[in-house]
C-alpha cells in the first residue's frame, strides 16, 4: 500500500470503486488455501469489470498452478517475497507475474509503509521464517529460513509508528522467542536485548508479544515483563497439545510436566497474565485416552483464550505420512468437544472479571448497533480474541483513546461494560 501511495495511487474501501484490487493468500492449511481462492472468487465476480486483479502471497508461492487453474482471468502473480514488483504488477499493461526463490519479505527502512489497522494500534514484523520443524507444519517450506531484522532497523519504526499516533505496538514473528539466532545469538538473548532497548523509549504505549513457545518464555522475560507495565500481561503461546507421547510425535520441545510448570509460574508471578494458546485435536495416533487428557487439561488450567484446530494433512508436512491417521468424523467430533468445554472455561474466567475497572482502548461503535460501543483492554489482542462491549458510552468524546471501564457482564466469548471516566 505504501509503494502504490507513494506512486500517486489512492486506496478505496469498497471492491466496486477499484482500478486495481490486491488479494493476499495464505497456503498454511487447505482450510486457509480455499478461503484464498473463494476470495479470488468472490472479487472476480464482484469487481468492476475493467479493474485488474493481481493475487499475491503465499499460496501464489505454493500453489500458483491451483489458481491460474480456477481463476484464468487473475492478471498478476506476485509471490511471496516479492511484494515490492507491486508498482510493476499494477501498470504492466499484459499478464504477468513475478514468482521468484524469494519465500518471505522484510520490508527495508527504505519501503514507504501505508497502516491498514485503525490508526491507533500496528503490527511490527521483527523476523520471518522459522527454524522449528514441527512435524504438522509446512511454514519453513513456506516462509523459508529464520530472517531477523535488525535491532536498528525495529526501533527505527518502532519510533515511527509512535510518531504516527500508534498507541499499542504488536510485535509478531512466526517465532518470537528465536528473534536474532541465526546471527547467533543464544536462546532468548536476542529479544530480551530488543525489549530493553524499545522500553529504554520514554513514551507511553501497551507493547504486545505473539507468539512464543512454552520453553521461550523464560525468567529473565517474566522479570522484563513484571518491570514495566507498558509490556501487556499477555501471551500467545502455542502448545498444541498437552500429553507427552503426542507432544513427541509432533516434535516439539516441550513435555506435559514442563508445560503445566510454566502455566503455574506465569499464574504465580503475573497474577493478571491473559494466556492465548492452540491446540490440534486428530493428530495420527491420538487416542480417545490422549484426547480426554487434553481435555481435563483445559479444564484443570483454565487458559483464557484458545483457538482449536483439527489435524489438516499437509502434504509436505512430516505429519502426512505418520500411520494411524485419525478420520475426519472422529475430528470433527473432537473439535465439537473440546470446544465445547473450552466454551464453559472461558465463561467462568470472564465472569471473574465482573465488578473490576480496567483500561480500554475504546475503538469503534459496535457493527450492529450504533448504540453500542466496542473497545478492548490489555489481555485482548485485535482480531482474533473477544472484546468490550460497551453499553454506555457517554464519556467517550473520541475512538481509539484509553477510557476506565467497569464490567458488568458477560456475553459470549466477550465481556459488557460502561465507561466510568
Amino acid at each position: 500500500m505504501g509503494i502504490l501511495l507513494q506512486a500517486g495511487y489512492e486506496a478505496v474501501s469498497e471492491v466496486e470503486g477499484a482500478d486495481y484490487v490486491v488479494i493476499n493468500t495464505c497456503a498454511f492449511l487447505e482450510a486457509s488455501r480455499q478461503e484464498s481462492l473463494d476470495a479470488v472468487g468472490g472479487v472476480l465476480a464482484q469487481k468492476n469489470p475493467t479493474a485488474k486483479v493481481i493475487v499475491a502471497g503465499c499460496m501464489v508461492q505454493t500453489h500458483s498452478d491451483m489458481l491460474k487453474t480456477a481463476f484464468p482471468d487473475i492478471n498478476y502473480f506476485l509471490g511471496s517475497g516479492d511484494v515490492q514488483g507491486i508498482l510493476e504488477a499494477v501498470q504492466s499493461t499484459n499478464k504477468g507475474e513475478q514468482i521468484t526463490s524469494a519465500r518471505s519479505y522484510l520490508e527495508a527502512g527504505e519501503v514507504p509503509r501505508r497502516l491498514s489497522t485503525p490508526k491507533h494500534y500496528a503490527y511490527l514484523k521483527i523476523a520471518e521464517g522459522c527454524r522449528k520443524r514441527c512435524a504438522y507444519c509446512i511454514i519453513p517450506r513456506i516462509k523459508g529460513p529464520l530472517k531477523s531484522k535488525s535491532l536498528e532497523q525495529i526501533l527505527k519504526e518502532f519510533r515511527l509508528l509512535l510518531d504516527q499516533g500508534v498507541q499499542e505496538i504488536i510485535l509478531i514473528a512466526q517465532d518470537l522467542g528465536d528473534y536474532g539466532r541465526e546471527k547467533g545469538s543464544k536462546g532468548l538473548d536476542g529479544l530480551i536485548e530488543l525489549l530493553q532497548a524499545i522500553l529504554r523509549v520514554e513514551k507511553t504505549f501497551w507493547l504486545r508479544l505473539l507468539y512464543l513457545y512454552p520453553d521461550e518464555i523464560t525468567d529473565a522475560l517474566i522479570a522484563l515483563m513484571k518491570s514495566d507495565s507498558r509490556i501487556c500481561p499477555y501471551l500467545d503461546m502455542p502448545i498444541q497439545h498437552i500429553n507427552s507421547q503426542i507432544l513427541k510425535a509432533m516434535r516439539r520441545s516441550t513435555s506435559k510436566e514442563e508445560i503445566v510448570a510454566i502455566i503455574t509460574k506465569l499464574r504465580r508471578e503475573i497474577p493478571d497474565v491473559v494466556i492465548r494458546t492452540s491446540l490440534i485435536v486428530g493428530f495420527p495416533g491420538e487416542t480417545e485416552e490422549q484426547f480426554q487428557e487434553l481435555v481435563h487439561f483445559i479444564q484443570e488450567h483454565p487458559l483464557d483464550n484458545v483457538g482449536i484446530f483439527k489435524f489438516s494433512r499437509e502434504p509436505d508436512s512430516a505429519a502426512y505420512s505418520l500411520p494411524d491417521q485419525v478420520t475426519e468424523e472422529e475430528k470433527n467430533r473432537r473439535y465439537e468437544h473440546l470446544m465445547q468445554v473450552q466454551q464453559r472455561m472461558v465463561k467462568k474466567q470472564l465472569e471473574n472479571m465482573i465488578g473490576r475497572k480496567v483500561s480500554c482502548f475504546i475503538e469503534a461503535y459496535h457493527p450492529e448497533s450504533p448504540l453500542l460501543m466496542v473497545g478492548r483492554h490489555k489481555g485482548q489482542c485485535p482480531d482474533i480474541d473477544g472484546q468490550v462491549i460497551i453499553n454506555d458510552g457517554r464519556k467517550v468524546k473520541a475512538f481509539g483513546r484509553l477510557h476506565s471501564v467497569e464490567i458488568t457482564a458477560v456475553a459470549g466469548y466477550d465481556l459488557v461494560g460502561r465507561v466510568v471516566s
